[in-house]
């Protein structure tokens, strides 16, 4: 904990007082994030950091595996929904980033047998990943690579859970009109490159990509 506090201390330091302006102003006019950053809990995945985003840019919900339950409209306790709920219908954002990446210890566990009674929540929880280690399998059999397979079943969890999302008829209805994006990124941990999911593709290519373009279609304005 002592590290933590001097963490605290130096940020207050330098960053805060850096930003101060800015800080200031999203405690007095409130948080306006243009996206839904859902990643997982693991601590190799810093959403900010990753991308370097500021303060009041993103709405971030982390959970085990980045999943997304399919939509269920009852008056049960639903962390990952209320997320969902309150990023689009309050705070209004435009885009949704499900993250996923490698080396994913849930995406493993989908590959363990889980028996102890302690883990109830994880094992039920866990079973939000099984279409994607269906669909590797499928793919790639079970004699294969073991890294492969786990690759591949990261990458389809994240299809998987874009699935999911749009169960949510909020979701679905802003996506129809064009007023709301998805998108699927899959992180490299071992590199820190991120890479989307382009579905004319039908594969995951460098987030860079879509910073040269940019750069190609401002050029072609000129």
């Amino acid at each position: 904990m002592q590290t933590y506090a001097e963490g605290n201390e130096l940020f207050q330091q330098v960053y805060f007082k850096e930003h101060e302006a800015e800080l200031l102003r999203l405690a007095k006019e409130g948080q306006s994030p243009k996206a839904l950053f859902i990643g997982c809990s693991d601590s190799r995945v810093i959403p900010d950091l990753m991308i370097q985003s500021k303060p009041g840019d993103l709405f971030v919900m982390r959970n085990v595996g980045n999943f997304v339950p399919v939509y269920k409209p009852d008056e049960d306790f639903h962390a990952t929904a209320t997320a969902i709920e309150y990023a689009v219908s309050v705070l209004k954002v435009s885009e949704i980033i499900i993250c996923g990446h490698t080396h994913c210890g849930a995406c493993q566990a989908l590959y363990e047998e889980i028996s102890d009674p302690g883990l109830i929540h994880t094992r039920k929880w866990l079973s939000l990943g099984m279409k994607a280690k269906e669909n590797a399998v499928a793919t790639l059999g079970m004699d294969g690579d073991r890294e492969t397979l786990l690759r591949l079943t990261e990458q389809l969890s994240i299809l998987s859970q874009i699935e999911n999302l749009l169960t949510y008829p909020y979701v679905n209805k802003l996506v129809k009109e064009e007023k709301l994006f998805i998108h699927g990124w899959y992180y490299d941990i071992e590199t820190g490159h991120i890479r989307y999911y382009d579905p004319e593709k039908k594969s995951f290519v460098p987030l860079s990509d879509l910073g040269k373009q940019h750069q190609i279609d401002d050029y072609e304005q000129l």
